[in-house]
């Protein structure tokens, strides 16, 4: 497991946290639009426009950005592929290249200096802070060569705002101001933040089952609130299985759901944990 103790990259100890760069702008301007709300009032068709986003969105990371392109722990053909990734670029959490390359990253340093979000520098660090940090900001395509192959991927990996000004503009023509503030922004900042505990709260906060090299932990409530990712130290325990929820108990809607678009052809070679874990 990797040490407190461990020095950090220069280049990421001089990150100014109060820069002004897009990303940082862009990160605390959503989260006050989020005040929006109290102008705009609220319906019974807002909040549902809001969880339906939430929920569908997150498997768009869950199901899309992490099980099949970081992972590709199943096979899918290319239609549906570029289909994953637009829904992925929707929770607004960049590229799928993007995504892939930081979380093999994560997979490959976990809790070490290389981590970029490792949480031996801390619950905000590993929770949102890491992502202002300059040195994450570009794509590392030698680590995606697999996805970089398909030139749509790069296109929309480029283009990620396409979708996401897509689905702002559907959101507002729905719902007018209120639909936007809370089928967009509102459901926007609650899916980061549920993203983020992944990879802060289920690093030191539940079970332990499987001693892996690093922090990660078993937790049902986030699991409950991430569709399945909560499960996170069977997963960095056998990455390569599509379910996170090894045990029949173990709560896994992701899983469910693939399992769902699998009986009717959408995806196919579904892995499964070893034997010895189930």
């Amino acid at each position: 497991m990797a040490s407190p103790a461990q020095t950090i990259p220069a280049e990421e100890e001089e990150v100014d946290l109060r820069s002004s760069n897009i990303t940082t702008w862009a990160y605390w301007s959503l989260h006050a639009c989020c005040l929006f709300a109290f102008a705009t009032g609220v319906s019974v068709s807002d909040l549902v426009l809001c969880a339906s986003l939430l929920v569908v969105r997150m498997f768009g990371i869950t199901g899309g950005y992490h099980r099949y392109f970081s992972h590709r722990t199943y096979r899918t053909g290319r239609v549906m592929q570029f289909l994953l990734a637009v829904l992925g670029c929707s929770a607004v959490q960049k590229g799928p290249l993007w995504w892939a390359a930081i979380h093999r990253r994560h997979h490959k340093h976990s809790d070490t200096p290389e981590d970029p979000h490792s949480s031996m520098r801390g619950f905000a660090w590993s929770h949102y802070q890491w992502i202002f940090a300059p040195r994450w900001q570009p794509t590392e395509l030698d680590k995606v060569r697999d996805l970089a192959k398909f030139p749509e991927l790069v296109w929309l990996n480029r283009w990620h705002l396409v979708p996401v000004v897509a689905l702002g503009v559907g959101c507002f023509l729905y719902g007018g101001w209120s639909g936007l503030v809370w089928g967009f922004v509102i459901s926007t900042v609650i899916l980061w933040h549920f993203t983020y505990s992944i990879n802060s709260l289920a690093h030191i906060w539940g079970s332990r089952p499987y001693a892996t090299g690093d922090d990660s932990r078993n937790n049902l409530l986030l699991a409950l609130i991430t569709l399945g990712e909560g499960w996170h130290n069977n997963h960095h325990h056998y990455q390569s299985s599509t379910r996170n929820g090894f045990k029949w108990w173990e709560i896994d809607i992701t899983y469910y759901v693939l399992r769902g678009l699998a009986a009717v052809g959408l995806v196919y070679e579904l892995r499964e944990p070893p034997a010895d874990t189930r």
